[in-house]
């Protein structure tokens, strides 16, 4: 991968106009995101009501996502090495956005299921093609603030997605929260006639139709299996993940495990055991912050007993503390290397997990306060998540590589309420279970990163693939020299 020059910009004024403006249309795209993909979490009660759901049976709604995501990190992610980072990033926000705008006509829980796994493949491709649009945009001395800066988008999506919720539902009901999810549509028009194409991509890639994801998925010889595979997978993973596999789970969870595994040799190749590596890394990553993540307005609401309002206030400043610890982790991730900063950034938010769900209720303000610093820790320190993914694979095949490998992770997001929601059943407290998810894989996570498992086994394999994880460490760019 190409290596910044000496003189290349270190701080975001001296970025060139070009890049400020991929950056800032990539940050548009990803608060839109952002903001359709939250909308269930906030009107989870009101939906379990209008369809007569129960807890569990609702939060399968927020695992839809979930269960398209792995297909559109693939595709979209291919197509992104193939064409290049900008139309996947078109294609992505063209998808959450019908998708968001389709769940507003749901008519029972189904309905809502497929067109929230709408959403997921948009959510899916928004983040692979997003970062590594900008981080092959910018310099490589920058990538951590790139990519820390770019996922600060995420957050403020949500808070403003909170506030809609405040001003729409109680007048106009949880639907019409769904109909403004449309609005990113408008975005792409000015995406497909203002940006340049990232410049890593155009140097190393385009035209290049040899080396892609592309040419290893949609081969003559591979495109229809791999269809078949897609069909498959995707089953069974609706099977498991709305609980109607029944004694058969156990088979389709194996199904699942099998036909994910052989998407990643194919993307992969030997280095296989890598991708997997970080797909567990990812799991862990959504089983620590999902819980919380999605099941915090259905706490706030049933065992705090806090008004739609309430739990508007106390969700902006959570989405403020995300997005404010995503660009502080930016910043640390360059001084201090990638896996450094993340490490300090996990164990440092165990501080704050168990005393936001013991307040009791009506210390709204203390509330604030800590959903500010837990998020700025636990979810902020996120924004690394991309960078630390993206240099494992080498920019031929990143779009797709980051994308799939995060969104078959991100499956533990579809784990993370059921979990959650089952936990709480069998002790009978949300806020407890929230806790024990949280602070156990904060603690997984932390470890497998500071030991630097994944880019262990590459070497290990004697990975020879041009990806910064796999250098020698005197070849390392500077930003990553110190622990990345």
């Amino acid at each position: 991968m190409a290596t910044s020059p000496p003189d290349s910009p270190r701080s975001f004024r001296q970025l060139s106009g070009p890049q400020r403006k991929a950056f800032l249309a990539a940050w548009l795209g990803y608060l839109l995101d952002g903001f359709d993909f939250i909308l269930i979490t906030l009107i989870l009660t009101e939906i379990a009501a209008d369809f007569q759901l129960d807890l569990t049976k609702a939060a399968t709604l927020v695992s839809a996502a979930f269960v398209s995501r792995w297909l559109g990190g693939l595709v979209l992610g291919a197509i992104g090495d193939r064409f290049g980072r900008k139309p996947a990033m078109i294609l992505a926000i063209l998808a959450f956005s019908i998708g968001s705008g389709l769940c507003g006509f749901a008519w029972d829980y189904w309905s809502l299921f497929v067109f929230r796994a709408v959403v997921g493949l948009g959510m899916a491709g928004e983040y692979g093609s997003s970062a590594t649009y900008v981080m092959e945009s910018w310099p490589s001395s920058m990538r951590n603030r790139a990519t820390g800066f770019l996922l600060s988008a995420y957050p403020i999506g949500t808070v403003l997605a909170a506030l809609a919720y405040e001003v729409v539902v109680p007048q106009l009901g949880w639907r019409w929260l769904f109909y403004v999810g449309i609005v990113p549509i408008a975005l792409t028009l000015y995406l497909r006639r203002a940006l340049p194409e990232a410049a890593e991509w155009k140097a190393e890639v385009e035209g290049r139709e040899d080396v892609t994801t592309s040419s290893v998925l949609f081969t003559a010889r591979r495109r229809l299996p791999n269809a078949a595979l897609a069909v498959l997978l995707s089953t069974a993973l609706v099977f498991v993940f709305t609980g109607t596999g029944g004694a058969a789970t156990p088979y389709l969870i194996a199904v699942t495990v099998l036909c994910l595994a052989a998407f990643a040799v194919q993307v992969a190749g030997r280095l296989w055991p890598v991708m997997i590596a970080i797909m567990l890394t990812v799991f862990c990553a959504f089983l620590y912050s999902w819980p919380i993540q999605s099941l915090l307005p259905t706490y706030l609401k049933t065992d705090l007993g806090y008004d739609a309002g309430q739990v508007s206030h106390a969700l902006t400043w959570a989405g403020l503390g995300y997005a404010a610890g995503s660009c502080l982790a930016g910043v640390l991730g360059d001084r201090l290397g990638t896996r450094r900063a993340y490490v300090l950034g996990l164990f440092v938010s165990l501080a704050f997990v168990f005393p936001v769900f013991a307040l009791p209720a009506g210390n709204i303000v203390l509330l604030w306060v800590l959903l500010f610093v837990m998020q700025a820790t636990s979810q902020g320190i996120s924004g690394l998540l991309p960078k630390y993914i993206g240099d494992h694979f080498p920019t031929r095949l990143r779009a797709a590589g980051l994308g799939f490998s995060y969104n078959v992770g991100a499956l533990g997001g579809a784990v993370a309420p059921l979990a959650g929601a089952a936990i709480a059943e069998d002790i009978g407290s949300l806020g407890t279970a929230l806790t024990v998810l949280a602070g156990s894989l904060t603690v997984v996570v932390a470890l497998i990163i500071g030991l630097d498992l994944p880019a262990r086994i590459g070497r290990a394999l004697g990975a020879d693939s041009g990806a910064p994880a796999f250098l020698p460490r005197e070849r390392k760019p500077a930003s990553e020299s110190s622990g990345a």
